[in-house]
């Protein structure tokens, strides 16, 4: 029963996504779980030694796994495979085993070099920190080689459509990092965090072996370099490798830029940023990895008239969901931090500044989420330059906007001023770390109009499909519901004193409820088609 389970395939996109939306919710909230058990073991300050050594083995993650492997692989497997199941396999193999050299060999070269790393890119620790960084960076090295066998059954189970299994390896990610939170530290520390991250990715390796077996791999100890198949993945990997590396220099330069600002403000960033991963996650990834398959597949038959009515049905699905979650985020963003991570140890004046730079964050979740399905797109068309551009180019200018949101804040002007008022950060004296937010916002949306720019130039103009007159639509019901939510909390206020966690979350359950009725009636008001393609995916 549980076999037939885990195996079991999805039938359509929005089924799909249905399906890892619910997963990635599930470990989103273990996510989230994992923060405010992070939070309530250490104080903010030590954390920041934790996610400063996370920052060097998820750059190894970022930019060979998930920066490449699946999107190069999963393609090139789909064009072999229709034209030879054998040959497909043999290069199911070749990936892996060279897969597994490459990253092994970083891995190693990053453990030698660690402490010189570490002073680069925490240049403000003290010396006490930058050694048990080093130390929890040496520790967690492992988990990339993990992840990144993981990461081919990834592409294998997601080409047959078993997004079921696929989906189940994040949750048991963090589950990996609970138990070793809950059961490693006690004894070891911030160092059973360490161990508490590979215990997770071999988790996330476990669970996806059986679904790909029973898919058809069996593996072989092949490596021939001169298969042309794998020739080409590293040949469409590399751009994107690039890429994912703008990505990841972004993360490591905010790292080092919050080192040098006050204490906890690359705990406050992170936790931040983990929080508005969520919508993100359960919206855009997940139809990005549901449609990814079916994208490859038509263009594989050289069908593209039915790649543009899946590329659209997908873009009206995400912006019917993402934009009213952006209208919540924003304002119940209080809320949401002292839900999630309001427990003794979390200062005040940190749960302010979490809140206002998730805040800033719900302004950008339609260009993040956009972005993934955009990426995927040009993926299926063999690309993988072309969303490179876009991204060195997104990143040049974050990073330039990093230095000059830091400065801006740094003294008495209007724009400090007006970001004090709107996000209601009065009383704080150091508010630099919203910079980092600021800098993503206006560096996502970039990317994503600078992705369109490239989309139309190569498959025309595909927004009189139908995604304009959605736009209209969706705007119109969040305006609407942000009014009602806006209005609901005025008045509950007025009847709660918000002061324990029951209160806070009957003050936004009650919000959201009316929210979400007046946005689903005024759609069903406006007929939208999205709401019914939802619909019945959800009865499904």
């Amino acid at each position: 029963m549980i076999k037939h389970i885990i195996n079991s395939r999805a039938g359509t996109i929005t089924f799909a996504a249905g399906l890892i939306a619910f997963s990635v919710g599930v470990s989103a909230i273990l996510g989230l779980l994992r923060d405010r058990l992070l939070v309530s073991y250490f104080d903010v300050s030590r954390l920041d030694v934790y996610f400063a050594a996370f920052s060097i083995p998820d750059f190894i993650y970022g930019i060979v796994i998930t920066g490449g492997i699946v999107a190069a692989f999963l393609p090139v497997f789909a064009s072999t495979r229709e034209k030879d199941e054998k040959e497909g396999w043999k290069l199911a193999n070749n990936t892996l085993n060279a897969l597994f050299i490459v990253i092994s060999f970083f891995c190693a070269l990053l453990f030698v070099l660690a402490p010189l790393i570490v002073r680069v890119i925490v240049p403000g620790f003290p010396p006490e920190y930058v050694k048990e960084t080093v130390l929890l960076t040496r520790i967690m090295l492992a988990s990339p080689i993990l992840l990144g066998i993981s990461s081919l059954f990834s592409g294998v189970l997601q080409y047959f459509d078993r997004f079921l299994a696929y989906s189940l390896a994040p949750i048991f990610y963090n589950i990996g990092i609970i138990f070793g939170i809950v059961f490693f530290t006690p004894y070891l520390g911030l160092v059973g965090l360490a161990y508490g991250v590979i215990f997770g990715s071999l988790l996330h390796f476990l669970i996806q072996v059986l679904p790909a077996r029973s898919s058809g791999f069996s593996y072989k100890p092949v490596l021939d370099f001169n298969q042309k198949e794998l020739r080409r993945i590293l040949y469409l990997v590399l751009p994107r490798v690039l890429g994912q590396i703008s990505v990841k220099v972004n993360i490591i330069v905010i790292t080092a830029l919050a080192s040098l600002l006050a204490a906890g403000s690359i705990s406050v960033f992170n936790l931040a940023n983990h929080l508005q991963s969520f919508p993100v996650r359960v919206i855009g990834v997940a139809f990005a990895v549901a449609a990814f398959p079916a994208f490859s597949r038509s263009l594989a038959l050289k069908d593209k008239k039915r790649f543009l009515e899946n590329f659209s049905m997908v873009i009206r699905q995400v912006l019917f969901l993402i934009i009213p979650v952006s209208v919540v985020t924003f304002l119940l963003r209080a809320h949401i931090v002292r839900l999630v991570l309001g427990v003794e140890g979390f200062e005040w004046w940190e749960t302010r500044l979490t809140a206002a730079s998730l805040g800033i964050f719900a302004f950008s979740f339609f260009a993040s989420a956009l972005v993934h399905i955009l990426v995927r797109a040009f993926f299926s068309f063999q690309d993988t330059k072309t969303p490179v551009i876009a991204s060195l180019i997104s990143m040049g200018t974050s990073i330039g906007l990093f230095f000059f949101f830091i400065w801006t804040l740094g003294f008495d002007n209007f724009f400090r001023t007006f970001m004090v008022f709107a996000l209601r950060l009065e009383t704080i004296a150091e508010i630099e770390v919203i910079a980092f937010p600021l800098a993503i916002l206006v560096a996502s949306v970039l990317h994503l109009f600078l992705l369109l720019y490239f989309l139309r130039e190569r498959v025309g103009n595909f927004y009189k499909m139908g995604i304009g007159g959605c736009l209209g639509r969706t705007l119109f019901s969040s305006f609407v519901m942000g009014a009602s939510i806006f209005l609901t909390l005025r008045i509950a206020g007025n009847f709660l004193e918000l002061d324990t966690f029951t209160a806070v979350f009957l003050h936004a359950f009650f919000a959201l409820a009316i929210g979400a009725a007046v946005y689903l009636f005024s759609s069903r008001l406006l007929k939208a088609p999205e709401l019914a393609g939802i619909s019945r995916a959800f009865r499904k």
